[in-house]
């Protein structure tokens, strides 16, 4: 921070996000789910040796707001299932603000490359699934960067872990909200992340979310992400096995506009561009039964 004396302590509320000076002490208000960083203003050089020991005292939101908002997200919930499960009251699909598009070819050779990548997933019994519908390309550290900025939470692995995580948010009077993600494969693998974005208790019903995997090629010494994205709005049968699994939006391209327009809005995206490969998915199905249809593009975004 250019206006805060070298050495003072500062604080962030996002990995990404502007920090603002603490020095003696400070009171921050939080708006939302989120973490607290804490570190010192220094450029290159650090300007003293030594270290801080830092008192942070939580006020937590009054009992009567917390339950105020709690019947609220409980209702949002409730009509976001009762759309998605049974197709009555008002829709609550999300719709993605328009994208900025560029108008620049993609390079024939990335091209080439995306031509060649798999047009689905697959689960663990190599059963067809979601189709790969957007390509980020950017170092690790710049996509993580990005998805933090567009209000992405990296996924739960395991239901052990998010009954755990649910717990001590619970206790803790906190917004869950990293729901585990089921294993699907591409390139003979696991998802490298899997990310999701959703109010908190509506999540249960209703998520935006998508899988990253790391292609065995790259661009212009770039790493490139294959990523395949759906929106949950309620609950079906899963047709492998008869137990309850997510019902997805059907309308497929609606997820793959709200990715990249939430990326676009977090402001770490240089350009983004539509690709429509050879062989395009069109109509299909899912892993689990569910049918969905898409104009066959590929989103693809090149970070800061």
């Amino acid at each position: 921070m250019a206006d805060a004396l070298p050495g003072a302590l500062i604080a962030k509320l996002q990995a990404q996000g502007t920090p603002t000076l603490v020095g003696n002490s400070n009171e921050v208000k939080v708006d939302a789910p989120g973490h607290l960083y804490l570190g010192i203003n220094e450029g290159q050089t650090p300007p003293c040796k030594g270290s801080f020991a830092v008192k942070v005292h939580r006020q937590a939101q009054a009992a009567s707001s917390r339950g105020s908002v709690l019947k609220e997200q409980l209702a949002t919930a409730a009509e976001i299932f009762a759309e998605g499960q049974f197709g009555i009251g008002s829709s609550n699909a999300t719709t993605a603000p328009a994208l900025k598009i560029s108008n620049t070819p993609l390079d024939a050779g990335l091209r080439k490359d995306i031509d060649g990548l798999p047009r689905r997933v697959n689960d663990q019994f190599k059963n067809l699934g979601d189709m790969v519908n957007f390509v980020l390309i950017g170092s690790e550290k710049q996509v993580q960067s990005a998805l933090d900025a567009a209000n992405f939470h990296v996924a739960d692995t395991s239901d052990k872990k998010a009954v755990l995580e649910a717990a001590m948010t619970t206790y803790e009077s906190k917004d869950y909200l990293a729901m585990p993600m089921s294993m699907l494969y591409l390139f003979n693998r696991p998802q490298d992340f899997g990310y999701e974005q959703a109010e908190a208790i509506a999540m249960v019903a209703s998520r935006h979310h998508f899988r990253l995997w790391k292609a065995p090629f790259t661009w212009n010494g770039q790493t490139v992400w294959v990523g395949a994205g759906t929106h949950d709005i309620g609950f079906a049968k899963d047709k492998r096995n008869g137990n309850v699994t997510h019902k997805i939006d059907p309308n497929v391209d609606g997820e793959r506009e709200n990715i990249g327009s939430s990326l676009q809005k977090g402001g770490q995206v240089k350009s983004i561009s539509y690709y429509l490969p050879p062989n395009p998915v069109q109509d299909a199905k899912n892993a689990t039964g569910d049918g969905y249809h898409s104009d066959g593009r590929l989103l693809v975004v090149f970070m800061q």
